[in-house]
């Protein structure tokens, strides 16, 4: 079992930037890949962006080129950086882990809110 908590959610203008952190209960040496999603009010939750054990990244067009994944094993901890942030990046956002036995946990999550 690994429990997930997110921190670091608040509210910013346009352009700003939020660093968003998750950390584990568990060893993230443990754990194969650690994403964020996000969800906004009304629609489905959306994938952001992974970490792999080996390090490895992959994003979301949205969140290309804006945010960046990083993961630090000897914390147990994901973090999210976000910049130039939108209001369309308005969302719940959550952390979610595979562990290497295949089990999924999520996080409870953590409200980012833009403004214009």
């Amino acid at each position: 079992q690994v429990e997930l908590v997110e921190s670091g959610g608040g509210l910013v203008q346009a352009g700003g930037s939020l660093r968003l952190s998750c950390a584990a209960s568990r060893s993230t040496f443990r754990i194969n890949t650690m994403d964020w999603y996000r969800q906004a009010p009304g629609k489905q939750r959306e994938f952001v962006a992974r970490i792999s054990g080996d390090g490895s990244t992959n994003y979301a067009d949205s969140a290309k080129g804006r945010f960046t994944i990083s993961r630090d094993n000897a914390e147990n901890t994901v973090d999210l950086q976000m910049n130039s942030l939108k209001p369309e990046d308005t969302a719940v956002y959550y952390c979610s882990a595979y562990d290497y036995g295949g089990s999924l946990y999520w996080g409870q999550g953590t409200q980012v809110t833009v403004s214009s």
